[in-house]
């Protein structure tokens, strides 16, 4: 369930209460610490994209506010599908306190399609609770709203003592879901999720058809019999232990500079490459008078675009590093959002794509390298940057 449709900035958890199961969600992206949610805001400007605050350009960046509190920044977290109660505020102070949960915890607010949430076969333990699990659904039914975890390694581990990964659920890559940002479009798959693993957290078939949460309230829910369903085969890739690494999402990257296909250094790219196309970012890329390019993304980028390519990497963990080390400390590495280049007319900062929309137009998440300091007096680069 969702509550808190208004527009503070900053909630307690008792504005969100876990029971009954799956508990009250903020209706916003949020970020939880210190028993409260705060609204996020999407950003183009800001570092790592998004605002701690109710309103564009203001309120501090995600990714200086998690730095204040000694956490990582985005590009050190792996998205992880929050389905049932795992993003009321309630239940991840319950974490804090029971499971030794760390840091700040980042939601974002997501249209979900070809999977749904849908009730167990089994109970919870703790309180005889139905709890939800995973079932995929036809690709072009209505999508749900969920959540998305931005979860650090540590995070994830305490989450895979919650599920009971490896016995309950299995931790694993949902190739049938498809998920954006309900704030600002973007796309999140492929997210990772708990996927069911035993006949306990299979789906519930009564009359042979699995039952959605939001359909049926969990005060029925525990009533309802029927038989465990089964779980398909292909829908999902089971990691088998570990914590996934971060640089494995997206497996693609934005260029812009002498990395670009053609480019000066694109043999140093062209090795991992499985695919390439023209795309724009948001931001302004600056000529350094180096020899080399930056793509600054401030307060004042505006509806600025910058031209590029995505390159679609064939083991982003392995070739990264390289990367990372040509580019050197001038630069950061972080995920941006890029439109194809065909479709740049059709974005609007005012009104982005979003999840239901079905738009070409809809953006793609994809590493980039941002300048990370004052442009100074660098002149703007107009069109692709040659060199």
């Amino acid at each position: 369930m969702e509550g808190g449709q208004g527009v503070d900035e900053a909630r307690p958890d008792q504005d969100f209460p876990a029971d009954p199961y799956p508990g009250i969600a903020p209706g916003w992206s949020f970020v939880h610490d210190d028993a409260t949610a705060r609204r996020l805001t999407p950003d183009p400007g800001a570092a790592g994209g998004w605002r701690v605050g109710g309103r564009a350009h203001e309120g501090r960046a995600l990714d200086a506010w998690l730095a204040a509190r000694g956490a990582p920044p985005l590009a050190r977290r792996v998205p992880v599908l929050a389905f049932g109660s795992n993003r009321c505020p309630s239940k991840i102070t319950w974490l804090r306190r029971e499971l030794g949960l760390a840091g700040p915890v980042v939601v974002l607010r997501a249209a979900v399609s070809g999977v749904a949430a849908v009730w167990a076969a089994g109970r919870r333990a703790r309180d005889g609770a139905r709890p939800a699990t995973l079932a995929v659904v036809p690709p072009d039914e209505p999508p749900e709203v969920h959540g998305v975890w931005l979860a650090t390694p540590e995070q994830v581990a305490v989450l895979d003592v919650c599920e009971g990964r490896g016995r309950r659920y299995a931790l694993a890559r949902v190739h049938a879901a498809r998920v954006r940002g309900t704030d600002d479009g973007v796309a999140l798959d492929p997210v990772l999720a708990y996927w069911p693993a035993d006949a306990i957290r299979a789906p519930l078939l009564v009359d042979g058809a699995p039952v959605r949460c939001r359909d049926v309230a969990q005060e029925r829910a525990i009533t309802l019999e029927g038989v465990p369903g089964d779980v398909a085969d292909g829908a999902a890739t089971v990691i088998p232990s570990g914590s996934p690494d971060p640089r494995a999402w997206p497996a693609r990257v934005f260029v812009y500079g002498t990395l670009q296909p053609g480019a000066s250094a694109w043999w140093r790219l062209a090795p991992a490459a499985r695919e390439t196309w023209p795309a724009v970012a948001a931001g302004r890329v600056h000529d350094t008078g180096r020899g080399y390019p930056a793509l600054v993304r401030d307060a004042g980028v505006g509806d600025a675009l910058a031209p590029g390519h995505v390159v679609e990497l064939a083991d982003p963990v392995a070739a990264l590093p390289a990367l990372d080390a040509y580019e050197g400390p001038g630069y950061r590495r972080e995920r941006v959002a890029v439109y194809r280049a065909a479709n740049a007319a059709d974005r609007s900062a005012a009104a982005p794509a979003t999840a239901a929309s079905g738009s070409s137009s809809e953006a793609e998440l994809c590493w980039a390298w941002i300048w990370d300091g004052p442009a100074g007096d660098w002149p703007v680069v107009h069109g692709s940057w040659r060199g």
